[in-house]
């Protein structure tokens, strides 16, 4: 890259995202982008902050917090006059709980009623499309997730178990989605007959709140309650949204005294979960709750293998050694690592190599050996803000405790690799408490100059 600044005209600015995108589907795989990526598009650049639109608000916080770093970190490098990324979305901004009732009329437009109707046919159309990478020969199994691993085949190989509800948890990235795509592809592919249903657990709350909108109810209870197979992803989404855990409830025991099979995930076990009613952790419960466990060396490596004869890439043991000791916590940022180093290797030709490697990953491995932890940034802002790291955790309100408390969320948000609900739990909160607070925080940053430098400043001081 040239030193001196270059000015980018929207023509450029279009064509750096379509060349982000190309690296962003090699990156994350063709049915993440679908889903994801593509739908998003360019609003506008100032400033120095690249603004992209969101159709959804659930859809702006998924990519804020599982591809936005990522987006940065790669529009940066093309285009040194980028220093942020943000999301937004255009027209809809609030995605709490049927609290988005109050933002409509009560009788909605023909235009309106149309684009409602659009949106919820594309969701139904996703129920049923799985990543056809995500099957039970590709899942890797080791000690920490045969148990989850056997529980999910045999959901899949029969049509009667003696556990139901099968509730399958982990951290992110430790394979709970790959087995929920399995299971449900298993049983399209070898009994066709059976109708089965997979949504996320946002999916699921957004289309309830578009029947409660549009008065049709009848219609979403007949869609969720006639299936064979209803499996929901990241059920802790459900938290603290009564009417929808409502509705949940009474489709889960419809679809029980119909002996029909049901598969949850989230990112804690049942009991655990906070902001979800006490009589549906008693219906989670009620089945066979399966745990898959921070990945060992010996499951990294098998993983990487698998990985790697997926995309036809020789990697050196030396290599696939250094990434599974460095990148431990995440099955999904290893299996990203190799596919940037093969994406690499096909577009610069250069040979797969430890100096290679290191090279090609080093804003991932500087944020590794960062080291920095939640705890240690709560601490840093406690004693910048002059409270105590009690007052930060606790339920006060006051702004000289809520402030300093939404930018160690912030701070957590950037130079952790923990997700939304860990951040949240460190806390004390929910993630949808986290969300706010990067958005009020990133608001702060473009509004306030004094706000900005002192909030680098901590990022400095946590980053050395």
């Amino acid at each position: 890259m040239a030193e001196e600044a270059i000015k980018y005209d929207r023509l450029s600015i279009h064509n750096q995202w379509d060349e982000i995108c190309g690296q962003l589907r090699m990156e994350f795989g063709a049915t993440a982008f679908e889903s994801w990526l593509k739908p998003l598009s360019v609003n506008s650049f100032d400033d120095g902050v690249m603004r992209l639109s969101a159709p959804t608000a659930f859809m702006k916080n998924w990519v804020i917090a599982h591809y936005s770093d990522r987006i940065h970190k790669i529009w940066e490098h093309k285009n040194p006059d980028i220093k942020k990324v943000q999301v937004i979305v255009q027209n809809m901004q609030n995605t709490k709980d049927d609290s988005l009732l109050r933002k409509f009329p009560s009788t909605p437009t023909p235009r309106e009623f149309h684009a409602a109707n659009s949106q919820m046919t594309t969701l139904a159309g996703a129920t049923s499309k799985f990543n056809p990478a995500f099957t039970f020969e590709n899942f890797v199994v080791g000690k920490t997730n045969e148990f989850a691993y056997v529980a999910a085949r045999k959901v899949a190989e029969s049509r009667n178990v003696s556990f139901n509800p099968l509730f399958l948890y982990a951290g992110v990235g430790l394979g709970k989605t790959h087995l929920m795509h399995a299971i449900g592809q298993y049983i399209q592919q070898n009994d066709p007959s059976r109708h089965v249903v997979y949504i996320s657990a946002e999916q699921f709350l957004y289309k309830f709140v578009n029947a409660l909108r549009y008065k049709d109810t009848a219609a979403f209870k007949e869609q969720f309650r006639s299936v064979d197979v209803l499996m929901i992803d990241d059920v802790q989404f459900l938290a603290n949204k009564e009417k929808t855990q409502d509705e949940f409830f009474y489709t889960f025991n419809s679809l029980m005294e119909g002996g029909r099979q049901i598969v949850l995930s989230a990112d804690k076990s049942p009991n655990d979960l906070d902001g979800i009613e006490s009589r549906l952790k008693s219906r989670l419960n009620s089945g066979l709750v399966a745990d898959i466990m921070p990945t060992d060396f010996d499951l990294r490596m098998g993983i990487l293998n698998n990985k790697a004869a997926q995309l036809g890439v020789s990697v050196p043991k030396n290599v696939a050694e250094f990434l599974a000791q460095k990148i431990s916590s995440n099955i999904r940022e290893l299996e990203g690592s190799l596919k940037r180093i093969a994406a690499h290797q096909l577009l610069s030709d250069r040979e797969i190599t430890l100096d290679m490697t290191q090279d090609v990953l080093k804003d991932m491995l500087r944020s590794i050996d960062r080291k920095t932890t939640i705890d240690e940034i709560q601490k840093k802002v406690a004693e910048h803000f002059n409270i105590s790291v009690k007052e930060m955790q606790s339920s006060r309100r006051a702004r000289n405790v809520a402030r300093p408390r939404q930018i160690a969320m912030y701070l957590a948000k950037q130079l952790t690799s923990r997700s939304l609900p860990e951040i949240g739990r460190k806390f004390d909160r929910d993630h949808t408490t986290v969300m706010h607070a990067v958005r009020k925080v990133e608001e702060l940053v473009l509004e306030d100059a004094a706000m900005a430098e002192s909030i680098e400043s901590l990022k400095r001081s946590l980053e050395n």
